[in-house]
């Protein structure tokens, strides 16, 4: 079995978005940045899920991080509810290093270390643009596949509105209108027909 959104393709670099009545709140009205998706497992961060109270800069100062910049007051986002200790930041691909940044897609990466922490907080080297998420979404063999045939999930193309600003109460309804889809027509149950 060749995994699919469908269309014969994997959704590396693709937008999953929560259908209404997904059943399980960590995950309701997400919209999730596909990193990695292989016929063995698939791996996302979500971005439209700030932590309350937790921002960017305050972060980098428990992690002792010195940043050279005051503009550090984006929220850090909850990604997933896997390793939720772990930070993920989701960048532009003008910053990236030789053995740790994954390319998602078209203009937009995935490193998990402290140096992109710490190249955020540097003025002269940081992306232009980034989000810090704690934890990601995982997913077995087939097990994304299967949700998405139960109609749990619909796919978009990402692009660097939906992933980086920071209106995150209407990310969801935005990624279903790239897909011509409006929240009003959407039914609370999800599943087959």
């Amino acid at each position: 079995m060749t995994p699919t959104d469908g269309d014969g393709e994997f959704l590396d670099g693709r937008l999953l978005i929560a259908m209404p009545g997904i059943g399980d709140p960590r995950f309701e009205r997400a919209v999730i940045l596909m990193c990695t998706h292989s016929d063995e497992s698939a791996m996302g961060v979500a971005v439209n899920n700030p932590v309350e109270g937790l921002s960017l800069s305050h972060l980098l100062e428990r992690l002792e991080v010195k940043p050279n910049t005051s503009r550090l007051d984006q929220l850090v986002l909850a990604g997933g509810p896997v390793e939720r200790e772990r930070g993920f930041v989701i960048h532009t691909d003008d910053f990236s290093t030789a053995d740790a940044t994954l390319p998602v897609t078209d203009g937009i990466a995935l490193t998990p270390t402290r140096e992109v922490l710490e190249a955020i907080a540097d003025v002269d080297r940081r992306p232009r643009h980034s989000v810090l998420a704690l934890g990601c979404a995982v997913w077995g063999a087939g097990q994304l596949e299967q949700e998405i045939r139960d109609s749990v999930w619909l796919s978009c193309d990402a692009d660097e509105d939906l992933v980086f600003d920071d209106d995150y109460g209407s990310k969801w309804a935005r990624a279903l209108a790239k897909i011509g889809v409006t929240v009003d027509h959407l039914s609370t149950q999800s599943g087959r027909a």
